[in-house]
């Protein structure tokens, strides 16, 4: 369980983009070259990675909207792992986009690439997550200018030189090395390198499980409408003591759906096999354990996620169809949205967002709703359908419309993929007290090994961008 290399990426939209920091490990790209043999590919330098990544995101080469090997509907990539053209297909980097910079690590595989194993098999990869993740909170930690984010790089070869030594990850927590606190030699308990204070108070631990759902519904026959559950699990221990020790276990109904592709914080302990076998990426698979899923750890002193995990449901919560028809300058629209039974009809709030590109501001509308209510956007360039709290007790609701356009303008935005009658909607809700999967922890999932009673809270929020 080693890397080949680590980088910090800068990139701004319309930018070349620029490589922050790179570490690169000599000992671990000779047992690549051993383990890999005639299908290994070499690391190139900066500036040939850095072009080869950006264009595999779909960051560069604007002039061309459409690449066929890259962009083609046979080729959907459900992970943040990628193959970067460099005389050869570099496999697998990891690198994921936020705030303006790419993460990126390449784990070591220690068997032949042809054919390519299985993600679930190549245990570097969770590994590199979970650094990218540390790295991660790092660099937003109290980051307030420029100045401070240049220190901040400043101090990561000395960080990755005990985070990281020689290309092996031992340690993802970067604020815990810089700045824990030793504790000195006479102390009676040994404090975790995760734990940079002790606390002392009410003891108290929160618990909050947040699913949020990624549905694409094309409503064709031969497109095939996909949709999944990405879960984080939070946690907040204020407990007393350096070492106290807290199991949390997630709990399913009788008819939820199995949670896959489990990542756990490094303070996590111990974990039964069984978790981490089952795999939404290799679609032989066909495990399925359901729980309980136990996760003990020490729990630092900060509020962290615990777990990430993804999960296959049998339906999406709301099913939904868009209907464009163009007529001169005129757009015809329907959009009827139906909630699922099975699904609770309790939102925080529930809207619908139709923006409408490469067309000038919308100079009129005529429109008719059978339930909530519709708003232009500042812009002209959007319609925000307000459902509101809840969903009619049909469970369906509709909106028909005509809007007609101004002339184009450099304000308006532009999608080169969105073109004629090609569109979408996309909806945004929040339902609390309730998870698609069914995944739960009440009060008796949480055991605390701490001195004193804490005080238990458990949350559960379902989220959509669709």
């Amino acid at each position: 369980m080693a890397l080949r290399g680590v980088w910090l990426i800068s990139y701004e939209q319309g930018a070349c983009g620029t490589v922050l920091f790179s570490r690169r490990y000599p000992t671990v790209e000779k047992r690549a070259k051993a383990f890999n043999g005639a299908s290994y590919v070499t690391v190139p330098e900066d500036g040939v990675f850095l072009k080869a990544l950006l264009f595999e995101l779909k960051l560069t080469d604007r002039d061309k909207n459409f690449v066929e090997y890259r962009d083609s509907c046979s080729r959907i990539n459900k992970t943040s792992v990628y193959a970067l053209p460099t005389g050869g297909d570099l496999w697998p980097v990891l690198a994921f986009q936020k705030s303006g910079l790419i993460y990126v690590c390449l784990p070591l595989v220690e068997q032949s690439l042809k054919p390519r194993p299985p993600l679930i098999s190549i245990s570097g990869i969770s590994q590199a997550f979970a650094l990218l993740s540390g790295l991660l909170v790092f660099i937003n930690s109290s980051q307030k200018n420029e100045a401070e984010m240049s220190a901040k790089v400043g101090q990561l070869p000395s960080l990755l030189m005990q985070a990281c030594p020689l290309g092996t990850p031992l340690d993802t927590d970067l604020n815990g090395l810089l700045d824990n606190i030793h504790v000195s030699t006479n102390h009676m308990q040994k404090q975790p390198v995760w734990r940079i204070s002790t606390y002392k108070g009410k003891p108290q631990v929160n618990v909050c499980i947040t699913e949020k759902v990624k549905s694409m519904q094309y409503d064709k026959r031969d497109v095939a409408d996909m949709w999944q559950v990405y879960g984080t699990v939070t946690c907040k221990c204020d407990l007393e003591g350096a070492t106290s020790n807290v199991t949390v276990s997630l709990n399913l109904p009788a008819n939820g759906s199995p949670l896959q592709d489990i990542l756990v914080h490094p303070c996590v302990t111990s974990l039964d096999s069984a978790i981490l076998t089952s795999c939404s990426v290799d679609v032989m698979d066909d495990s399925a354990f359901s729980g309980p899923y136990k996760l003990p750890f020490t729990p630092p002193s900060d509020l962290f996620n615990l777990c990430y995990y993804t999960s296959q449901v049998p339906i999406p919560p709301i099913l939904g169809f868009y209907q464009l028809k163009e007529e001169e300058l005129q757009l015809k629209l329907t959009v009827n949205l139906k909630l699922h039974e099975s699904v609770k009809n309790a939102f925080e709030y529930c809207e619908a967002r139709i923006p409408f590109f490469n067309r000038g501001p919308v100079a009129h509308l005529e429109y008719k709703v059978s339930y909530g209510q519709l708003d232009v956007s500042r812009e002209k360039s959007l319609l925000v359908w307000v459902i509101g709290q809840k969903f009619p007790k049909s469970l369906e609701i509709s909106l028909t419309g005509t809007v007609t356009f101004g002339s184009m303008s450099k304000e308006q935005p532009v999608d080169p993929i969105c073109s004629g009658s090609t569109a979408y909607v996309k909806l945004y809700f929040r339902i609390p007290d309730y998870t698609l999967t069914g995944c739960y922890a009440d009060q008796h999932s949480v055991q605390v090994f701490s001195s004193g009673k804490p005080k238990i809270s458990t949350y559960v929020y379902l989220l959509e961008v669709a």
